[in-house]
């Protein structure tokens, strides 16, 4: 099992084929898989949509925007598929999360897709603290008061848009709206809504608690649903338009984090999936009920029996793509890695918070802002990104010291994403700075894959622990270069406790 490929030509698959939808952060993918978990080459679609950002902190899209890319991506890889798309006995789907919008009494959005970026509620987390016990509703919900979930999401529009918080007749997500807009009703899985910050996370109801203080009802919210549990039958448009698709089972969309674990073959609390992609996260998938989250960290759920402990940063490849444009270094990638590889770990002396988008994991505040703090006149440009870098990968090592408890002694660290599968450099800070080997996996599209998995299982073809794992090349820690990170980690920290006096 474990020695087979990653990718398969339609051929040599494994029937039966699912076909997975990831949508993400700006861009929206379909890929097919056979039943082992494999790509099925040639099947694949990619298409971008538009992300709408403001200096006040708005980053939003528009819902049918982007659910037209989706279609655009399902009929090319239909088109594609041809003859072979009778192998395909289920839709899966994954998305960025936590994300929201608002739909009247016909299902037709009003409002656009609010991300986990935007971080305009931060008075109204404030507002939270004052309402709630912020510890009692994050050992519920596993999630903090923070800009990125709904409940200070929710009060900021109250107060902000007033009118047109009135007219919404309900609040879904982007998976739900493909949903509604593909069967003419939905509901939302355990994952999604877990990712909202609303989630009775144990009793897996929406949490009482919370909706008693907040502007909403749950008659607001979509009934709630497991991700085993399929739709069949497409309306009219949608099955002229896609017949082979027409009766077969639509699974409920996950969380992209807990399809990137899923896909990666971290099934088990000895394997921790580490994915940077625009943002970053560590996580790790248990059966065991996890009563005690750390308070740096959050609990989701990958579905009705499984948890999903750990801690995400807003901070990734945004960090380095931001970097490389301002300072005007080479685009040619292999260049630009020599470069980095030449550098000596915290050789520039360099301090980093690398907040461009606020802070999630460890310290939670939404409010905190990018600091460089050291420079001289001698610092080049390309010691300020090894900085940057670095500065992403030390909030990445406080993640991991706090996940670490809830772990087994002998674990591995399974990365994946495209900023780390792009970068060997920022794959050895990482594991540097662990002072932990980091494999990479050799999945290019690890939340899509998970999802699939997910959605195999749920059909009866395997089980998770079953599916085949694909390390690639493993990253061996320098113990010189942890220590001097981990004197680099001290020096961040300090820093930030001056500026943002974190509450870990």
């Amino acid at each position: 099992m474990e020695q087979a490929r990653v990718g398969v030509e339609p051929p040599e698959s494994e029937p039966p084929w699912i076909l997975s939808l990831d949508i993400g952060t700006s861009s929206i993918r379909a890929r097919v898989f056979d039943a082992l978990g494999r790509e099925v080459e040639g099947l694949g679609a990619r298409g971008t949509y538009s992300l709408h950002t403001s200096a006040n902190g708005a980053v939003e899209a528009d819902p049918d925007e982007m659910l037209h890319v989706l279609w655009e991506c399902i009929d090319e890889v239909m088109v594609k598929a041809q003859a072979w798309a009778y192998h395909i006995a289920g839709v899966a789907g994954c998305s960025l999360v936590s994300n929201v919008l608002g739909i009247d009494q016909t299902g037709q959005a009003i409002t656009p897709v609010y991300t986990y970026a935007d971080t305009r509620p931060a008075a109204d987390v404030v507002t939270l603290r004052r309402l709630l016990d912020e510890r009692e509703v994050h050992r519920r919900t596993g999630c903090r008061f923070h800009t990125s979930y709904l409940p200070a999401r929710f009060l900021w529009l109250a107060r902000t848009h007033p009118a047109l918080f009135q007219r919404v007749v309900r609040w879904i997500s982007i998976g739900e709206y493909m949903e509604l807009q593909l069967f003419g009703e939905t509901a939302v899985s355990y994952s999604v809504a877990s990712w909202t910050g609303l989630l009775d996370r144990t009793r897996l109801q929406w949490d009482r608690e919370l909706l008693q203080v907040l502007p909403i009802q749950d008659s607001h919210l979509s009934p709630l649903t497991d991700v085993s549990i399929p739709r069949q039958g497409l309306l009219p448009p949608f099955a002229s338009r896609w017949p082979a698709l027409r009766e077969v089972p639509w699974f409920p969309v996950v969380g992209d984090g807990a399809a990137a674990n899923v896909g990666s073959g971290c099934v088990t609390p000895h394997r921790v999936a580490l994915t940077m992609g625009t943002s970053s996260a560590m996580r790790v998938v248990t059966r065991e009920p996890v009563e005690d989250v750390p308070w740096g960290l959050w609990c989701y759920r990958v579905d009705g029996t499984r948890s999903l402990p750990g801690g995400a940063l807003s901070e990734g490849g945004n960090v380095f793509a931001w970097l490389r444009e301002r300072l005007r270094l080479p685009e040619d990638d292999d260049r630009l890695e020599a470069q980095l590889a030449q550098l000596p770990p915290d050789g520039h002396g360099l301090t980093v918070l690398p907040f461009f988008a606020g802070e999630r994991s460890p310290g939670w505040r939404g409010d905190a802002r990018a600091t460089i703090h050291g420079l001289t006149l001698a610092h080049t440009p390309l010691e300020i990104l090894r900085a940057g870098m670095e500065g992403v990968a030390y909030r990445l090592g406080r993640v991991f010291h706090l996940l670490r408890p809830l772990l087994p002694e002998s674990v591995e660290v399974i990365a994946g994403g495209g900023a780390l599968r792009h970068s060997p450099v920022w794959s050895q800070i990482l594991a540097d700075v662990l002072g932990h080997p980091v494999t990479m996996t050799q999945v290019p599209e690890v939340s899509a894959r998970g999802a699939a998995l997910l959605a195999l299982e749920a059909l009866g073809v395997l089980r998770l622990e079953e599916a085949p794992y694909f390390p690639g090349r493993t990253f061996w820690p320098d113990p010189r270069a942890h220590e001097r990170y981990l004197a680099a980690m001290e020096r961040q920290q300090a820093l930030y406790a001056r500026l943002w006096e974190a509450e870990e």
